[in-house]
């Protein structure tokens, strides 16, 4: 079935369906007949708040059955949602509200900010709202090049970007997610543990709504508390698991993570970072009878374009996972610094053409400019991501232009030593982090690791340990100067190992 329209689709099966759930929240359910009621109620107050025509609506909360209703109710009235987590800092509020200019704030959680410039509706209003009858006609929602939504980026150098993402580019990545490539199907038990605020998101809320699935939300309070979150996945009965690999890194510690206590669980869904061999054997080794797909996107073409699925072959023949395939409706190019296509086997930027790229970033014309172009009359987006296509179209990523650096002559990429020092029986999770002298150049690589269970009893017998069995693996100008071992390694609220942020923290102690 080809979806032409996310919003009918949803609401169609609340007509047919009504009483199946949507949203289960560790047991606290919602069904897609009350989706479509309290997004209806929404809708209709909106309609009648005198917001600006097609202002977007900022959305912040967590992992609750409201953000979703709040989501649809927004676009049902011809406005695109902006999500914004829980978790934000206050300077980020404050930079999107001043880049996005909503119309309307929905505080489903209670705001660390104080906002007189725009009107608030708080959890207690909303909850009136939703219980308030209102019959609604859906005569002017959000559709074809209208936004969908607008989600931020991490901002860490600069003010946060806001990529628009139409019903159309939506409508691409949808139909490609339900479509042959991956499996999936109607009616499924999905994990919806990333935050609404990262894209990742929308690969498990749309397609699970747009197949009458049920969304199974891990709050962020269960997935920090490992303990907590061993016990409680279990209990999901989950069919599809989408997460950054680094979230199933934290799963797979739990030995009891496999097959038996997850017997119906039929293919993992990854992307948002690269998904390592170690990762993979584990889960292949652990659920034999759960397929493992790897894809790749940028936010600014609508979550992934690219996908694989991991088998045993694949794992034999790589050191590092490919990301993909692109999907039939877009294409990728593989351009050097100056935007010239280079052949098969030679590496450069990728960049992405196709109905699911951006129209670029809400009120920043400058870098929509610089990011965003149209190749043969499509709208393309470079990426500053780094890649290789084989002859056969596959494409191996070679990490990411800003994460690349130069240490004695030698050009390093980061995540490639962070994967090859995971090659060792002694490393569990291991990054890669560049150390920088007064005038800005790198004086020092260091390894942060997270080691695997082992008898040495002081830090450098392990470490010696470990360059021992790298010695034919990695070429010496690649070998981190130091060492140094955690119990855990930091994620941003994506879900991600935040390298970003133990960058700043080793130059900050340096």
């Amino acid at each position: 079935m080809v979806i032409n329209n996310v919003i009918k689709v949803i609401d169609q099966f609340a007509q047919s369906n009504g009483k199946r759930i949507a949203y289960d929240e560790l047991g606290d359910t919602h069904t897609y007949e009350e989706l479509k009621v309290v997004s209806d109620h929404l809708a209709a107050f909106i309609d009648n708040s005198n917001i600006s025509d097609k202002a977007p609506i900022m959305i912040y909360g967590g992992q609750q059955f409201a953000m979703i209703a709040s989501f649809l109710g927004s676009v049902k009235s011809g406005h695109a949602y902006i999500p914004v987590d829980v978790n934000s800092a206050d300077e980020r509020l404050l930079d999107i509200l001043e880049i996005g200019q909503p119309g309307l704030v929905i505080a489903i959680d209670k705001l660390p900010i104080n906002i007189e410039n725009v009107p608030v509706i708080n959890s207690s209003k909303l909850k009136d709202i939703f219980d308030t009858p209102a019959e609604y006609q859906l005569t002017h929602p959000v559709t074809e090049n209208d936004n969908f939504y607008i989600i931020f980026t991490s901002g860490t150098t600069g003010k946060p970007k806001g990529v628009q993402i139409s019903h159309n580019n939506l409508l691409s990545f949808a139909n490609w997610m339900l479509g042959d490539d991956f499996g999936w199907d109607a009616e499924s038990n999905v994990l919806s543990q990333p935050p609404y605020s990262f894209d990742l998101s929308v690969m498990d809320w749309v397609p699970t709504l747009l197949s009458q699935g049920t969304l199974k939300a891990v709050p962020k309070d269960v997935s920090d508390d490992f303990k907590t979150l061993f016990t409680t996945l279990p209990t999901l009965e989950l069919n599809r698991w989408v997460s950054t690999p680094s979230f199933a890194d934290v799963a797979l510690l739990d030995p009891e993570f496999n097959q038996t206590t997850h017997p119906n669980l039929r293919a993992f869904y990854f992307c948002g970072e690269v998904l390592t061999k170690t990762t993979a054997e584990k889960l292949l080794d652990r659920f034999p009878d759960t397929k493992v797909y790897n894809t790749y996107g940028p936010t600014e073409a609508t979550v992934a374009v690219t996908s694989l699925e991991i088998t045993k072959k694949i794992i034999a023949q790589n050191d590092k996972m490919p990301i993909g395939y692109v999907k039939n409706d877009t294409t990728i190019t593989i351009r050097d610094a100056d935007g010239a296509l280079l052949d098969d086997g030679q590496a450069g930027e990728i960049v992405i053409a196709g109905p699911s790229v951006s129209k670029g970033y809400l009120n920043n014309a400058e870098k929509t400019a610089a990011a965003f172009t149209t190749i043969d009359g499509v709208q393309a987006y470079r990426t500053g991501d780094l890649a290789v296509k084989d002859a056969d179209g596959l494409l191996h990523y070679k990490g990411r232009s800003d994460f690349q650096i130069k240490l004695h002559g030698f050009r390093i990429e980061l995540e490639e030593v962070a994967q090859q020092l995971q090659q060792s029986q002694w490393v569990e999770q291991a990054v890669a982090v560049p150390r920088y002298d007064a005038d800005g150049k790198v004086k020092q690589l260091l390894a942060i690791i997270v080691a695997n269970t082992h008898h040495f009893e002081k830090p450098i017998q392990l470490t010696q340990a470990i360059k021992l069995e790298l010695e034919n693996v990695m070429m010496p100008y690649m070998v981190p100067n130091r060492f140094m071992y955690r119990e855990s390694l930091p994620l941003t609220p994506n879900g991600k190992i935040d390298l970003k942020g133990l960058i700043t923290e080793v130059n900050g102690n340096a």
